[in-house]
């Protein structure tokens, strides 16, 4: 009888990482603004725009009004784009945007997680167009981001699936039900307060530099604080890529000041949470 227990498989486990200012140093869809403006998605004021909106991100975060107005301007600026283009844009330019920016700690726990059996999933409120390569590149199993509702190959403006909030937890629970995780021997992690709620998910959560109200929360509820501060370009410390995570179709146009992307408004419903999955 013992050796049937000592036999039967391990639950499977998983660390569910947010993306921006987590395991790249800046927000992923505002980064992209000088190549939307090069591929002629965007006018100059609208980089500039993006490019204040980072500064913002990068002193500390943006409160809840300046991130609404961002939020609705950005939706606006993505209606009517191009979702093949976007796409290419991204394609194009992710080494050259968002290699240098990867935190080298970060690089090193995807390694541990990995080298534990552990799958890794990217959950993000950016867009998929975005997060999707980013999976790739980091050689993430799933991700996990924000769908637009796109008509006859262009984005209207609406959300078909927010990955924001308590709906990033959800997403977590979904996949851990689809794929078997024990939730309890997982990990999580994120540098924002909208994240509790997928920190509580899992049984080890961790704060990853944290904003003021994160940081009282772990510590409070005694979460590990993570700092993370060398960028470095993830092809010189990864020994070997990884499976490519299934593409989706999103737009990375919207961003959040505060390190997330933000699409349309109130009018979003949340749909199926997405699950990309390696190409066999």
């Amino acid at each position: 009888m013992l050796d049937h227990v000592e036999n039967l498989p391990q639950p499977r486990t998983a660390a569910f990482f947010d993306l921006d200012k987590t395991v790249i140093a800046k927000s992923s869809t505002l980064t992209f603004g000088r190549s939307f403006y090069q591929g002629g998605l965007m006018n100059r004021r609208a980089v500039l725009r993006s490019a204040y909106a980072q500064f913002v991100y990068m002193v500390g975060g943006a409160d809840h009004e300046q991130v609404e107005r961002m939020r609705h301007y950005l939706s606006e600026l993505c209606k009517g784009w191009n979702v093949r283009q976007v796409q290419e844009i991204v394609a194009e330019t992710l080494h050259q945007v968002i290699d240098p920016i990867i935190y080298d700690e970060a690089a090193s726990l995807i390694e541990r997680h990995h080298a534990a059996g552990r799958d890794v999933v990217i959950v993000s409120t950016s867009g998929s167009e975005v997060v999707e390569p980013i999976g790739r590149l980091l050689g993430a199993d799933r991700v996990v981001a924000t769908r637009m509702v796109v008509e006859e190959g262009r984005y209207t403006g609406e959300v078909a699936y927010y990955a924001y909030g308590p709906a990033k937890a959800e997403a977590v629970r979904e996949l851990a039900d689809s794929e078997g995780y024990d939730l309890e021997r997982c990990y999580a992690y994120s540098d924002s307060a909208t994240d509790i709620p997928m920190l509580e998910a899992v049984g080890h959560p961790h704060a990853v530099n944290p904003g003021r109200s994160l940081r009282r929360e772990a510590v409070a509820r005694e979460w590990p604080v993570l700092n993370f501060n060398r960028p470095v370009r993830l092809k010189k410390r990864l020994s070997a890529p990884r499976p490519a995570v299934t593409a989706g179709v999103l737009l990375t146009a919207a961003a959040v000041a505060g390190g997330v992307v933000w699409y349309v408004g109130r009018r979003s419903r949340v749909g199926r949470t997405p699950g990309g999955r390696r190409h066999r």
